[in-house]
């Protein structure tokens, strides 16, 4: 059966933007994850816990197909807890606590199923664990990571290291300039490209993605919304819709048309998770809403042929 692994922080998130706030929801890198996967592929999620995560959570969790069994549960602790708000630009999170608790001392092992998905996506985690994680996963045929700035300042060798174990890396553009010491997109990528990744992608906020590979460069706007509320978990939902349809499909990394698609359903995903505050759109979306937005995405980045003779001057 196709299904996939994610590895990362399941927390609670408290958020003001210009537009409201909610204190202590559900959140977490690999819960944004999950929940936008779960449209395509069953799910494996592996983290940590404290025992003020209300088991109604997993029942959430479990209802969209999501495997808990891999979420750690530590009597007495914490659950990660981060809060933070935007301003009107709404690309930059301003982050006013972060509590790491249980997840201080994350040591993530994997069981059978985890470990034998034909998919596996590494959240924003220490690179050290994100290796230690894909050494597990013996039975992937994929595997992608996503990382942050933090781990480029401070330990930037070992991240190297874990790119070069996987077939996708998912960055923000400063992120992989500040990674590679290079000064545009196309280098980066190029750099990374040669240290073992088949496909980097390039998350670019309000302006959307791009997908590099050996062989070509293909890029998408953000979906055109009327309504952005919260982006927190954006990029997360953009690697679960973009993972779990390569996974439900089958394809891998080196299929150019397949990394396009991915591309396509990770932006319809974002453009989802945005519209409310933290998890709250997507666990109302239905495959349907997707499949229809997917569609419209299409069509709004056709490029069509103009019927013979216009567009042309005698």
């Amino acid at each position: 059966m196709p299904g996939l692994t994610v590895v990362g922080s399941v927390a609670f998130d408290s958020v003001r933007t210009p537009f409201g706030e909610r204190e202590r929801m559900l959140g977490g890198s690999a819960t944004h994850f999950s929940l936008a996967a779960s449209f395509f592929t069953p799910v494996n999620l592996v983290g940590v816990v404290g025992d003020d995560f209300d088991p109604d959570y997993d029942e959430l969790l479990q209802q969209r197909g999501i495997d808990t069994r891999g979420l750690e549960r530590i009597a007495g602790g914490k659950t990660f807890f981060w809060r933070g708000h935007y301003d009107y630009d709404l690309n930059t999170a301003h982050t006013d606590t972060t509590e790491l608790n249980v997840f201080a001392n994350f040591d993530p092992q994997l069981g059978e199923t985890a470990r034998e998905a034909p998919v596996v996506f590494l959240a924003n985690i220490q690179p050290q664990l994100q290796r230690r994680v894909r050494a597990q996963c013996t039975g992937a045929r994929l595997a992608a990571l996503d990382s942050m700035n933090l781990w480029i300042e401070t330990e930037r060798d070992e991240l190297l290291r874990a790119i070069a174990e996987v077939d996708v890396v998912f960055m923000n553009d400063a992120e992989l300039r500040m990674l590679t010491r290079q000064p545009n997109l196309l280098l980066a990528a190029r750099d990374l490209i040669a240290r073992g990744p088949r496909a980097v992608v390039a998350k670019l906020g309000e302006y959307g993605a791009s997908l590099y590979t050996s062989e070509g460069f293909f890029s998408l706007p953000a979906y055109p919304l009327e309504t952005v509320v919260d982006p927190t978990g954006a990029g997360d939902s953009f690697a679960g819709g973009f993972l779990g349809y390569l996974a439900g499909s089958g394809a891998d990394a080196s299929d150019e048309g397949e990394l396009r698609r991915a591309m396509t359903y990770g932006s319809v995903l974002a453009s989802f998770n945005v519209e409310r505050f933290g998890c709250e759109r997507v666990l109302e979306l239905t495959r349907e809403e997707i499949d229809e937005r997917f569609e419209e995405f299409r069509r709004m980045t056709a490029i069509e042929a103009l019927p013979a003779g216009e567009g042309s001057h005698a």
